[in-house]
């Protein structure tokens, strides 16, 4: 049997309970681009060193935790870095237009029942599923 799911299962359990903390410590919806986006803005700062270790955990717990959970991590999505990389950018658009990203939309919004948070997950998973069929089944990119 393929347990695959259960690698997405734990890693939703971990941003879940990332988002608890968060809003438990702060008071603040970890909403990961609205985080970065005070870093890069310079918004952030009264809260640059709160945000600085988010950003710091974020980036580097997977590289502790690799050995540990997943040795070899494989995508078959695209080798084509370049669209990776407007991807990248593309989902940064995005993310600055709704006023959030899927942890703060998806994980803490939709868990506190936000109307806002509710609209936009389902707006932005319609937008990653017409992308999905234009660049897979319609253009062969991926």
């Amino acid at each position: 049997m393929n347990i695959e799911w259960v690698m997405g299962l734990f890693g939703g359990l971990l941003i879940g309970l990332g988002g608890a903390v968060y809003l438990l410590g702060n008071g603040r919806i970890m909403g990961a681009s609205g985080i970065l986006g005070g870093l890069v803005d310079g918004s952030a700062r009264d809260t640059m060193a709160e945000k600085l270790t988010f950003v710091a955990g974020l980036i580097g717990m997977p590289f502790l935790l690799r050995p540990l959970i997943a040795p070899e991590v494989q995508t078959h999505l695209t080798s084509n870095l370049i669209l990776v990389v407007i991807a990248g950018l593309l989902v940064g658009v995005g993310t600055r237009i709704a006023n959030g990203c899927t942890s703060g939309h998806g994980v803490c919004g939709i868990s506190r029942f936000s109307l806002r948070g509710i609209v936009a997950t389902v707006f932005y998973i319609l937008a990653g599923g017409v992308t999905l069929v234009l660049l897979r089944h319609l253009w062969g990119l991926i």
